[in-house]
């Protein structure tokens, strides 16, 4: 179905709008819970794809405006990762595992990204972007089962992360509806996103937090 460029924009900049908030919310919570509230892989996959599509291969406005906007938030998270990441995941890696977990974690997430650019010619990122996005929406899952209690976590991030993504699934689907790799990530990444807001909406519950009220 074809979309008109004024309707393209406003999917880009909606996804845009609720990832940038979805950011926000997660740096609120990481200082206000002395935690980092995105698993490390994501946030190595995150910053991989965000430094390839806004200084390698920036595409045009307003998707260069609101990656560069992602890449700035997204540091700040590392910043908090680096602060409280140790205390967070020693469940996980030994103190002395932590900084080479994450070198390896970029190093991966990098490798990544380009190959899979240059290999299928993905200019803009799609495969890469919807990929990441599916190890996100699994591992923000994960992190929830992991963890005892709901530091660093939201139902604001949690509903606004779903939306962010199901924005460009939209997009991408009109624009590309015979991919099935693409309809398979658009799929799986809605049906953990929900999985997460229905675990973590119980978790709220089960800890005695309104979960409306925890913005």
């Amino acid at each position: 179905m074809p979309l008109s460029p004024e309707l393209i924009d406003m999917l880009k900049i909606g996804s845009g709008i609720f990832w940038t908030l979805v950011y926000i919310l997660i740096i609120k919570h990481g200082f206000q819970d002395h935690t980092c509230g995105m698993p490390l892989p994501a946030l190595a996959g995150n910053l991989a794809w965000e430094f390839t599509f806004s200084c390698l291969l920036p595409p045009r406005a307003p998707a260069i405006y609101i990656n560069v906007v992602w890449l700035a938030l997204d540091l700040v998270i590392l910043a908090q990762l680096l602060r409280f990441g140790k205390n967070a995941l020693k469940n996980i890696l030994p103190g002395n595992w932590f900084y080479l977990a994450l070198l390896l974690a970029m190093v991966t997430a990098f490798g990544a990204v380009l190959t899979v650019t240059f290999e299928f010619q993905d200019w803009d990122g799609i495969y890469s972007v919807f990929g990441i996005n599916l190890m996100m929406s699994i591992l923000f899952v994960v992190m929830l089962l992991q963890r005892k209690d709901i530091a660093g976590q939201s139902m604001y991030i949690a509903i606004f992360k779903m939306i962010g993504t199901l924005l460009p699934s939209i997009l991408f689907f009109a624009l590309y509806p015979g991919s099935p790799l693409l309809n398979f990530l658009y799929v799986m990444i809605l049906i953990f996103d929900w999985l997460y807001i229905f675990l973590l909406y119980a978790k709220h519950r089960e800890v005695g937090v309104n979960p409306w009220t925890r913005l």
